[in-house]
């Protein structure tokens, strides 16, 4: 019983977060057993979540390190989550951070606020990109732009997502969901590596997170990233969205493998934010449940994260831990995941096929432009050299 206690307790730590003015948890255990069955009902209050997680596994944000002389990259920087990273790493020093989002209006209101609060300097840290995910030209291009403009990378956050939506491809005729959260962060990472790998040989830390989540659970069980024609099909938007995030989080595990293994001063780790306040669980959500979204939009609101609570874990990431490889949790809570995320060929897989993929649809766009993705020239099962 003090198993299930423990997990409820996790659980809710770690996605929920409730009223400050609520003090009290309550839950309340219900034991029967019908001849083999044993189960168990439980009810609780709001409350501060978050320190109900394991003692060891706690972290606020006020514990943020001094980010003076360092720089980092964040896309989908200026809304939700990733404001919440941006404004903590400016609020703790650091040198200069590139902001790559979709809309200047948004941004500018991002900085007008950070200007408010601490003054036009730390808001001039930020410099602003815009940058569509989906769009891998663009993406190539917004890298360059940024090893223009420094010689060095600390901090890398795969923020800026498409969220649960309905079946869309890409003008590549990728689904979007992949396209997006996946492989436009890939391209992202692989153009910048040089400069992070750099940045470690001077005995620097360089942590490499990307936002993932715990509907990675949602994934078919039948997901063998085998082809594209896997991957085009329709397996409805909490399908596909479980899928996308599923990605992201094995990449950060295969980059744990073979990348951290030959430069360990860089760590790659997935995070899990929880169920935060953020314009996709508001607004974006009706595109795929124009009636059932209200649920999540009103009848969920009182115990959603706002965005300083939602990016403990990507902060945390980003700034404190010493390994790779990890999936964390709110606040700073490790998880194993679900099988298919534990499973390192399905890993292996999934890297081989965006690299057929991008290979196949950028052959044109970046093989004569010099792209940095050596397997756009060799052999597809070959490691390429920026790729990790």
């Amino acid at each position: 019983m003090a198993a299930i206690i423990d997990a409820v307790k996790s659980t809710i730590a770690e996605n929920f977060e409730g009223p400050t003015e609520v003090k009290v948890l309550e839950i309340h255990i219900s034991e029967f057993q019908d001849g083999t069955r044993l189960g168990c009902c439980f009810s609780f209050s709001t409350s501060m979540f978050h320190h109900l997680g394991n003692e060891g596994y706690q972290f606020a944000l006020s514990q943020t390190l001094d980010l003076t002389e360092k720089v980092a990259v964040i896309t989908g920087g200026s809304e939700g989550i990733g404001y919440g990273c941006s404004h903590t790493f400016i609020s703790n020093n650091i040198s200069k951070i590139f902001i790559l989002s979709l809309s200047q209006e948004v941004v500018n209101g991002a900085l007008d606020s950070i200007s408010q609060e601490m003054g036009p300097e730390a808001a001039r840290k930020g410099t602003w990109l815009k940058c569509n995910m989906g769009d891998w030209k663009a993406v190539a291009k917004v890298a360059k732009q940024i090893t223009d403009q420094t010689d060095r990378i600390d901090i890398m956050v795969s923020n800026a997502a498409g969220g649960i939506m309905t079946y869309q491809l890409t003008d590549y005729g990728v689904d979007r969901h992949r396209a997006v959260n996946h492989m436009g962060h890939v391209i992202l990472n692989s153009h910048l590596m040089p400069i992070m790998k750099m940045t470690a040989e001077k005995r620097n830390m360089v942590r490499i997170v990307t936002i993932g989540s715990n509907a990675h659970q949602a994934t078919p069980s039948d997901c063998k990233f085998a082809s594209l024609d896997e991957l085009n099909q329709d397996r409805g938007s909490n399908g596909q969205y479980g899928r996308a995030k599923l990605a992201v989080m094995l990449y950060c595990k295969y980059l744990a493998k073979h990348l951290t293994s030959k430069h360990p001063k860089i760590l790659a780790n997935s995070v899990h934010p929880g169920f935060v306040d953020t314009k996709m669980s508001r607004e974006d959500i009706h595109e795929s449940y124009p009636l059932g979204c209200y649920a999540m939009r009103v009848g969920l609101a009182p115990f959603k994260k706002d965005q300083f609570e939602g990016c403990l874990s990507a902060v945390f990431a980003a700034v404190k831990t010493e390994k790779s490889g990890q999936y964390i949790c709110p606040p700073a809570i490790l998880e194993q995941g679900s099988k298919l995320f534990q499973d390192d060929e399905l890993a292996g897989a999934l890297i081989t096929l965006t690299k057929q993929v991008v290979k196949d649809k950028m052959r044109h766009d970046s093989v004569k432009k010099g792209c940095p993705f050596e397997f756009l020239l060799q052999r597809v099962d070959h490691q390429l050299k920026d790729f990790v």
